[in-house]
């Protein structure tokens, strides 16, 4: 698949405006006494609790002199106080901040769609309107068209997301139709998709497993999975398949393809195997091998006529040949 080099740009496109300061003042009254504050901003400022939780952890929530951070997403509110929220403006409304001077290499594109090559370390999207170094902040200051495509904001055109330290292709749609088209591919499980991922110890042939997740953390994420006949409120199911393409003398090269899109399935799948991916911080053993991050690749990406792959990058090349050396 052909790569293609986005140059830069010499000037910021018109609609990167400054985030809005207003404040909204938001009293508790007798029926909202007892509300957890994370319900009571979503539901006041008609967000979901996500954003809700956004919010709480970029400071811009207040109760009197006292600024909440995300940890007090689950306190109960008392009747009479004011919640106060700075900086506030509509999350469709936010825009992310072009960076013309960013690498981005796309890796193959069509009629409202691009595959881009995401470097680990680099997070999909920003978490809030100021903040740089992300691919859609690259990505912006090329395809300004992109604002407000999908769910618009500061996830603007993304279809599907990656992990900060996973790397290789995602794909953004630039137009409404294509971002349509996409999303239902992936919710409908009609997108093949290929890792590559170097995993401790020696794995034995070739596999397919379903497992159940829950999320177990939120920051910094973290899910497990469920135990055979343990009942868990919110439950999602992942499945997956792998093969072996190579074996070194504590790890093992294996091409993986999710059926699902659970998050971090992988990754606590070869977990969940006693095999996790080398370097992974969250679920392998600490220096199990020398990595400078989770080595995992996302290699390919198909559907219909949307396709790209992405090489192996500089680092996850440099361990694996360490590794052929014993």
């Amino acid at each position: 698949m052909s790569r293609f080099h986005s140059g830069h740009l010499q000037a910021q496109p018109r609609y990167n405006r400054p985030v809005s300061d207003a404040q909204r003042a938001l009293p508790v009254d007798a029926s909202a006494a007892g509300m957890r504050l994370d319900v009571f901003l979503a539901e006041k400022l008609e967000l979901s609790r996500a954003q809700a939780r956004r919010l709480l952890a970029r400071g811009a929530v207040r109760i009197g002199s006292r600024t909440l951070s995300e940890r007090a997403k689950g306190e109960r509110l008392e009747g009479g106080v004011t919640v106060e929220v700075a900086r506030f403006e509509r999350p469709e409304h936010e825009r992310a901040i072009a960076e013309p001077g960013a690498e981005l290499v796309e890796l193959a594109r069509g009629p409202g769609w691009l595959a881009v090559d995401k470097p680990a370390g680099m997070p999909v999207h920003p978490l809030a309107p100021n903040e740089t170094g992300t691919l859609l902040n690259a990505v912006i200051a090329r395809h300004p068209e992109i604002n407000g495509v999908g769910e618009g904001g500061l996830r603007s055109g993304v279809v599907h997301r990656l992990d900060v330290d996973t790397s290789g292709v995602l794909l953004v749609a630039t137009a409404e139709e294509a971002w349509q088209r996409l999303r239902a591919a992936f919710r409908e499980h009609r997108v093949a998709k290929t890792y590559r991922a170097v995993v401790v110890g020696r794995l034995e042939g070739d596999g397919a497993i379903e497992l159940g997740f829950v999320v177990a953390r939120h920051r910094p994420a973290r899910v497990r999975v469920v135990a055979e006949g343990e009942y868990s409120r919110g439950v999602r199911y992942g499945s997956l398949r792998w093969r072996c393409l190579e074996r070194f003398d504590a790890a093992t090269l294996v091409e993986v393809q999710p059926r699902t899109g659970h998050l971090h399935q992988i990754r606590a799948t070869f977990e969940h195997l006693g095999h996790p991916v080398a370097g992974d911080r969250v679920y392998g053993p600490q220096d199990a091998i020398a990595a400078p991050r989770q080595l995992l690749h996302a290699a390919a990406v198909r559907f219909e006529e949307v396709a790209a792959t992405s090489p192996d990058p500089e680092d996850f090349r440099a361990v694996c040949e360490r590794l052929r050396a014993g």
